[in-house]
């Protein structure tokens, strides 16, 4: 089980760090209030670090240099992403999800290559499925399949481009839908469908492929 950063005690952080503990896993919280580690489930066996969570030197007591996942679930965006681009850039975390709440900022997060949930029902139950899953893109498990969006990657092909039947054929998926980079058109493709570098994909992956295929999801 993974090694966990939570910034953020509220409702949600307290919920998700409750799950986590429970799986075995290596949990800190993080919050700047100490009062709010009194949300914490009585069952919740990890550790408390008061301190601003996007702290360089917080992140390094709360044990960022060996964490595999970073969560902020704070009440602030801005705060989240700050906590994040901060674990991912300075700190090399491999996976880092935020809490959103202004849905107008999520084509921004997902060019940014951000793993992120938004919205405020399930949100803790969301974001322990994504760290339980070990995948940035993880949308939801299907039988022996994974769905998956994320932005397309094709620095690895140096190619700018790539039809969507060669993609499906080559790496054994299914592309569901796709939208623009810009946003400016979506649609449910054909063989012939063209991707380009940074569309945003919607897509099936069997579990047994997600590694060779990852080299395509900007993350």
């Amino acid at each position: 089980m993974a090694n966990v950063i939570i910034v953020g005690c509220g409702r949600v952080g307290s919920q998700l760090a409750t799950l986590l503990s429970q799986n075995d896993g290596n949990v800190c919280v993080v919050d700047r209030n100490a009062e709010a580690f009194s949300n914490l489930n009585r069952n919740f066996n990890g550790t408390t670090l008061q301190g601003l969570g996007f702290d360089e030197d917080v992140l390094i007591r709360a044990g960022v240099e060996d964490a595999d996942v970073v969560a902020a679930v704070t009440q602030s965006d801005n705060s989240n992403l700050m906590v994040v681009e901060v674990a991912r850039r300075i700190f090399h975390v491999p996976h880092v999800i935020a809490r959103l709440y202004n849905p107008a900022r999520e084509r921004a997060y997902m060019q940014l290559g951000l793993d992120y949930v938004c919205g405020t029902s399930l949100v803790a139950e969301e974001v322990f499925s994504k760290i339980m899953s070990g995948h940035g893109s993880h949308l939801d498990t299907f039988g022996d399949f994974e769905i998956l969006r994320f932005s397309l990657d094709l620095s690895s092909t140096m190619r700018k481009q790539v039809k969507v039947s060669e993609l499906e054929r080559n790496h054994g998926i299914r592309i569901v839908a796709f939208e623009r980079r810009d946003g400016s058109a979506s649609s449910i493709p054909t063989r012939d469908s063209v991707l380009y570098h940074g569309d945003s994909v919607l897509a099936c992956v069997r579990h047994d492929l997600l590694a060779a295929f990852s080299k395509y999801m900007q993350m």
